[in-house]
């Protein structure tokens, strides 16, 4: 079938693009500035280098209005408290001295100052810095970044679209600060952001905005009348702006719901929608409320966050649907490219065929421009690309890859009973105390410990080939015994060997999985300069043989003291990986489940009385709608379950999560069953022991005590003060003390001061109880 060109030429766009670099180029820079390495100028010449390169590939690519305001040098929701003057007090002075250190400083913190809290960006691995607001907070209206990275493009020759976070999600994303009444709401603040907004947009305009684009995902989630109510005010008031530039209100990650009739309805001149994770739910509606007659209609029929080609045909079908719901439809990706690697050109070791299947960056703006090409000229104007592509998704349908028979009879065969425990958490920790004779107040890390440039020049040397296995392995032993060697001398309770060997959490039980592909260069940025290379789950999972027991039955060799085992969860491996979309995510994590269960039952078989199973994505992964959380949260806790239930009572599992507002998950929590969780709780001051507390939670739990994505070393009052919270919540002999995560990222000499002193901290808490 010939399809019919569009009545008016369908362009191309995206609405942001990954900021690192091909060669991560703006990590090795900033790091370079914290270090004292790279001037400042030389800081700003590369950023200024790194977006002229990515318009230059988004227009070669075809794509013919390319994003401006996206890139940042850490994260784009601090780039908009900048924006709009919302600097914490205890910042204001940094800001003031120099706005670039004082940037960093909200970011990471400084000795003396905290850094604002980080958390989760809706359903994503991206960190972003939380907004804190006050009754007291006065916007003031900054717009210098986004009109000069404007200018840039336009002296280019390049049509753009200046992309900001909208005012309504901005507010819904912040949360009170410190000294604030904990029930303000920073919505209660939209009539004073407003203003800032218009002054905005109204510099744009000047500096030659046509379109400015306004996103709002936090619309996707479910919102009350009030909060649509603001959203339609918001909308209403600066559709009103005279001289302002066209705007383009932006949704992503889920369905609209009850906000695409306000937004339809709104003085606004287009919409951009989600039509991947929600095409069916956004098409429906926007039939329901009449079109967007006279408005431009921008459809991500691209999926932004997965690395998969796309079916060019069922997107030009969505998009042949569209084309009589609106004035002009144009075509993007679902959102920002931010979310996936930049280059699958890049990667030499993976086999030319299943590389056809995958779209990086690169890859999705040739698919966007040529979904674009055929919706303005007909699908003949397309046919290479379409044939090209109905073979490159037969061949992934039909691999072998993609079907195991013995992994699927396995995980057909799985009954309830294969993800309970034994015996009840009231009777196990009897045996797991009575077995493991841990002071009160156990001290513990999470599983981490800094990646040293030993470590990371023995892993070049390796594939290098300058030391064989058998070196490596040594240095790897080198590593473990300076670790626990530290641990003992410092006190800690229960050890980990460090994970040396260890490239990532998810990427390193990748390799050893069947089903799994590693990138070499695949990198995505998680916060600040910190990027992973997510594995693609690519076909059916099985474990070939054990993964861990080598290293953690060395360590345990070493000490008579606990030695956790440490693996990531089922949950967190699907994740933090590019997903398979053609079956559902639950039977790939009881897959995932059931090969992690080997492993810890051979850790268990090898003397490991300990065994930590990382969960930190499965507040991440919730679904953003509620009706749609039940059935999620009830195949994710019976993968961990599947994970962990085979052990012996007195073997002592536990979880860790970080990062994430846990408030919505306390049952999920619960419902794991597993013996100790540790969980982040530094910057959000013990917020998540008294969410536990008000549950009721019945296990262990260790809210952490120091905030490890900060280079600040807390003293041991300051964690003494935080343990003490938490022991206003859970009660002592159920309480453990703990860093916020993994201290892979940190230096040797704040991680030895920071652990001696939560050490410290501990022993003076014990202290106390006893004489009470």
């Amino acid at each position: 079938m010939t399809a019919k060109p569009a009545a008016a030429a369908a362009r191309a766009t995206v609405y942001g693009y990954p900021r690192q670099g091909r060669n991560r180029e703006l990590k090795k820079a900033v790091e370079g500035y914290w270090k004292g390495r790279v001037t400042a100028d030389a800081l700003r010449q590369t950023a200024a280098d790194l977006r002229r390169s990515a318009w230059q590939q988004l227009a070669d690519a075809g794509i013919h209005e390319v994003p401006t305001g996206d890139f940042s040098y850490y994260d784009h929701v601090l780039d908009t408290s900048v924006m709009v003057g919302a600097v914490p007090p205890r910042h204001r002075a940094a800001v003031d001295a120099d706005a670039l250190d004082g940037y960093f400083a909200m970011a990471r913190g400084t000795q003396d100052v905290a850094p604002l809290e980080m958390t989760k960006w809706f359903d994503t691995n991206y960190h972003y810095l939380v907004p804190e607001l006050s009754p007291d907070t006065v916007f003031t209206a900054d717009s210098a970044k986004q009109v000069a990275e404007l200018k840039e493009a336009l002296a280019l020759g390049l049509a753009a679209r200046p992309v900001l976070v909208g005012p309504v999600t901005y507010l819904l994303l912040a949360k009170p600060a410190p000294g604030a009444a904990a029930d303000f709401e920073p919505l209660t603040l939209l009539d004073r952001l407003l203003p800032v907004y218009a002054e905005v947009l109204v510099a744009l305009r000047a500096a030659g905005a046509e379109w400015v684009q306004l996103d709002e995902p936090a619309l996707v989630q479910d919102r009350t009348p009030a909060e649509l109510n603001a959203a339609a005010r918001a909308y209403r008031d600066l559709g009103a702006l005279t001289d302002r530039p066209k705007l383009l209100v932006a949704s992503y990650f889920d369905r609209l719901g009850d906000a695409l009739p306000v937004l339809a309805k709104a003085p606004v001149d287009g919409l951009a929608l989600d039509f991947t994770a929600a095409a069916a739910a956004n098409l429906d509606a926007l039939a329901a409320v009449g079109g967007l007659p006279g408005k431009r209609l921008v459809a991500g029929v691209v999926d932004g966050r997965n690395v998969w080609i796309n079916n060019l045909e069922n997107s030009l079908s969505t998009l042949g649907t569209l084309l009589g719901l609106a004035d002009q439809v144009d075509v993007a990706a679902s959102c920002s490219l931010l979310h996936v690697p930049i280059d699958a050109a890049a990667e030499r070791d993976i086999d030319p065929q299943i590389l056809r299947w995958l779209a990086f960056a690169r890859q999705k703006t040739a698919e966007i421009s040529t979904l674009a090409r055929g919706l303005a000229q007909g699908t003949d104007a397309i046919a290479a690309e379409l044939a090209a592509n109905r073979a490159d998704l037969a061949s992934r349908a039909t691999s072998p890859i993609t079907h195991d028979t013995a992994v699927r009879a396995r995980v057909a065969a799985v009954t309830d009973a294969d993800s309970r425990r034994s015996q009840p958490y009231s009777t196990r920790t009897v045996a797991q105390r009575a077995h493991l004779k841990l002071p009160l107040l156990p001290t513990t890390t999470i599983g981490s410990f800094p990646q040293t440039a030993e470590l990371r020049a023995a892993r070049a040397d390796l594939r290098a080939g300058r030391i064989d296995d058998a070196g490596y392995e040594q240095r790897v032993e080198s590593e473990i015994r300076d670790v626990l060697a530290f641990q003992e001398q410092a006190g800690i309770d229960v050890l980990v060997h460090g994970e040396p060997e260890r490239n990532d959490m998810v990427q390193y039980f990748a390799e050893q999985l069947t089903g799994y592909l590693a990138t070499q260069h695949g990198w995505v940025q998680s916060y600040g300069t910190r990027y992973v290379r997510p594995p693609v789950l690519a076909g059916d999972i099985s474990r070939p043989e054990p993964m861990t027991v080598r290293w953690t039955a060395y360590a345990n060799s070493l000490t008579d003291r606990p030695v956790k085992g440490m693996l990531t969860g089922p949950v967190t491996m699907l994740a933090w990986s590019f997903v398979r979309d053609d079956q559902p995510p639950g039977d790939t994590a009881r897959q995932v489940a059931l090969a992690l269960r080997d492993e810890v039952g051979d850790l268990e078989a090898a003397g490991t009385s300990v065994i930590q199973v990382d969960e930190p994505a499965l507040r991440e992964t919730l679904p953003l709608r509620a009706t749609d959380r039940a059935a999620y949260l009830a195949w994710a806790t019976e993968a961990f379950r599947l994970t962990t239930s085979g052990v012996r009572p007195q073997t002592q599992i536990h979880t860790h999560m970080c990062y994430a507002e846990f408030g919505d998950i306390v049952q999920a929590i619960d419902d794991l069953d597993a013996d100790v969780i540790s969980l982040e709780a530094a910057r959000s001051h013990m917020q998540v022991a008294r969410e536990l507390a008000a549950h009721g939670y019945p296990r262990e739990a260790g809210p952490g005590v120091y905030d490890i994505h900060s280079p600040r070393v807390p003293d041991a009052d300051e964690a003494a003060a935080l343990l003490r919270k938490g022991l206003d919540a859970i009660p002592a002999e159920r309480l453990w003390v703990n860093p916020d995560c993994g201290l892979k990222t940190r230096g040797w000499p704040e991680t030895r001061a920071s652990l001696e002193n939560l050490v410290t901290a501990a022993r003076t808490v014990r202290g106390e109880l006893s004489a009470s």
